[in-house]
This record gives C-alpha cells, structure tokens and sequence, in this order.
C-alpha cells in the first residue's frame, strides 16, 4: 500500500470559467492558469504521483509547454491514469477538499465525484470530495483563491 497527498491553488479572475472536477460551475469568477486551472484535479493528480514517485504535475505537464494551454485536466488525469497502469498501480481510494468561499460546492460534488471515478476508470465509491470555507480568513475566505487538498492509497 502506498499513500500520496497532493495539493493546488490558483487565483481568482474574471472572464475565466470556475471548472473544478471537470464541472462548470456558474460564477463570476473562474480560476486562473495555463490549463482550466481545475485545482481539485490538479491536487487529485499530484496525490496520485506522488503514491507513485512520479513526481507531480509539473513535471509531466510544464507550464512553459503549449500542448497544454487551456486544456482539460480531465484529459491531464487520464494520463496520469496511464502512467499509474503502466507501473502496474491500481488504486484503492481518493479524498479530497476543495477549500473555497463561493460558490457552495455541494450542488456539484457527485458530478465531480463521477468525473473523476469515469476518467480514473474506477468505482464512484473510491472517491470522496468534501467542500469547506475558511470561514472569511486568508485569500480563499476573502474570495481571492481556491485551494485543494487530496490524498490517495495505491496498491
């Protein structure tokens, strides 16, 4: 069994879309960063490299690289899906939090959850997201972020 945690953040900003776990999410704010800047997938991603010590996003998806200009992190996770087959790693369970004032999350979470399992070609019961706020404080309680934790176990 091996166990990874991966985390992200990006900045809010007008005239980009909020997409996290592959959802869009109506709001006058999206994330911003060279891809759709889904920071839930991106911390899902560095969980799942990490179990796996194979490094993180960065490294197999640079920022510096045009390929990967506002693409999907869909698409991003699903090649790390094959990295993960590859090395013969199946995986047992995902956790995560997405840490955000606005907008409530709830309402999306089982689309994320479904997003996420379908790409990752595993059950919807071994993933769990959870959605909080920080209560006011720091950049994601003032609205200026969101951040994303998860964890996962490999076997």
């Amino acid at each position: 069994m091996r166990a990874g945690i991966g985390y992200d953040v990006h900045r809010m900003a007008k005239e980009r879309k909020l997409i996290l776990g592959g959802v869009e999410i109506p709001y006058e704010k999206g994330l911003l960063g060279h891809s759709d800047a889904d920071v839930l997938v991106h911390a899902v991603m560095d969980a799942l490299l990490g179990a796996a010590a194979l490094g993180d996003i960065g490294k197999h998806f640079p920022d510096s690289d045009n390929r990967y200009k506002g693409i999907s992190s869909l698409k991003l996770l699903g090649h790390v899906a094959l990295l993960l087959e590859e090395k013969h790693y199946t995986i047992e369970n995902i956790d995560a939090t997405i840490i955000a004032q606005k907008p409530k999350m709830a309402v999306y979470i089982d689309k994320m959850r479904e997003n996420i399992a379908d790409v990752l070609g595993i059950d919807i019961g071994q993933v769990n997201i959870k959605a909080t706020t920080e209560e006011g404080l720091g950049f994601t309680g003032a609205g200026e972020g969101i951040s994303s934790l998860a964890i996962c176990s490999l076997k």
